[in-house]
């Protein structure tokens, strides 16, 4: 974490009301950024390309824009000046739930949840650390450092655009990790431990999350590690938290979640297709950007399919016939859904595939068929079959 500190203190505030982002030819490896008293200038890396040039218009077309789609922070949104609308926006409340849903995993793992005031107001914690927070921070933490690319991609996006200046979103930042840390230490005291799993647990998600981001190292550079990082964090780290507020990790389950996780890098990959013209211009080898995008989207519904496939076999092999005819009767609708959208053409068709508003919700029908399965194997890893 001296690191990440060391990394925000080192950024000198322009003033805050006039805070515009612009592309510069690229002259150095990593990101320099100099300051004026009215403008902030940022000069990417040093890519292939020649030059990449984008002017962040002050408001997104009104008439394409739509206002669940900014609540809920995905494409698409429409331009807004409420601050905390904003913020909101920031969060990307649509990346919430597989974590929420992952904390209830792994409660129902842990064999040791009853439908009691006190665990259930344990639970709710813990998603609001999972979710609102942890992501939260996440996301954020994502946006400002991927504000060159957002300024080729996305414009109108509230920090390229300079609707939220860099002051507040490093505030937001500092804020939900904090909040979340808090809270994970809250829930050790409440939960009686006498080693601080779920802090720890919390500090080395928000590591991960840094790293993902940040140079020097930006996971996200690299497809193949990225990603998986990205896909372990939905679901590995907040069932492994729901698990340890309730019960004790058990190794069979943490490799299991790891397994599992190779559905996760699919999952990740879908959000690399709206990036591909930054990326490539930026230099970040996603998977569309290295392999191509036709390569990319059959990687993709590999990872999420092959790897749920296979824990329904586990199913099958450990007895459980009806689990495993679940799990494929969940699998099913999202294969339906990735023939109609994600395959036919994923950079036009990746936000009805994952937008939150639209029902059917392919997206999160995936992660649902994701942490469901897994919640399947997990009971089973700890011999809790009702």
């Amino acid at each position: 974490m001296a690191a990440l500190i060391n990394t925000f203190a080192a950024i000198k505030l322009s003033n805050a009301g006039n805070t515009q982002f612009r592309t510069r030819p690229f002259l150095s490896p990593l990101p320099t950024i100099s300051i004026t008293r009215r403008r902030l200038t940022i000069r990417a890396a040093d890519t292939e390309t020649n030059e990449v040039k984008a002017q962040a218009p002050e408001k997104a077309p009104a008439k394409d824009g739509s206002s669940i789609n900014q609540l809920l922070g995905i494409k698409g949104a429409a331009q807004e000046t409420n601050k905390w609308k904003i913020r909101l926006q920031l969060t990307k409340p649509v990346t919430w739930p597989p974590l929420i849903w992952g904390v209830v995993c792994g409660a129902a793992a842990s064999g040791n949840f009853h439908w009691t005031p006190e665990d259930v107001a344990k639970a709710i914690v813990c998603m609001i650390m999972s979710g609102p927070c942890l992501t939260g921070y996440t996301q954020t933490l994502n946006d400002w450092y991927d504000r060159e690319i957002d300024a080729i991609n996305e414009p109108y996006r509230p920090i390229p655009s300079g609707a939220i200046s860099e002051n507040e979103v490093i505030t937001q930042i500092w804020v939900l990790l904090l909040a979340g840390l808090g809270l994970a230490a809250l829930l050790d005291v409440w939960a009686g431990h006498k080693f601080p799993t779920l802090f720890y647990l919390a500090l080395g998600g928000s590591f991960i999350s840094y790293i993902y981001s940040a140079p020097p190292l930006k996971l996200k550079q690299n497809g193949w590690i990225g990603n998986f990082a990205l896909g372990s964090s939905y679901i590995a780290l907040p069932w492994w938290a729901g698990q340890a507020l309730f019960g004790t990790l058990t190794p069979d389950v943490i490799v299991l979640t790891l397994l599992y996780s190779i559905a996760g890098l699919g999952i990740a990959i879908v959000n690399d297709f709206k990036s591909v013209e930054g990326d490539r211009a930026m230099g970040l080898q996603s998977l569309p950007v290295a392999f191509g995008i036709d390569t990319a989207k059959w990687i993709c519904v590999g990872a999420i399919d092959i790897t749920q496939l296979s824990i329904a076999g586990y199913l099958l092999g450990a007895g459980k016939p009806y689990y495993a005819l679940a799990l494929v009767g969940l699998i099913l609708p999202q294969v339906y859904f990735q023939f109609q959208y994600l395959l036919k053409d994923p950079v036009k068709y990746d936000v009805k595939y994952q937008d939150a508003g639209d029902w059917p919700n392919p997206d999160a029908l995936q992660e649902a068929c994701s942490t469901l399965g897994a919640k399947f194997a997990g009971i089973i890893a700890e011999g809790n079959v009702v």
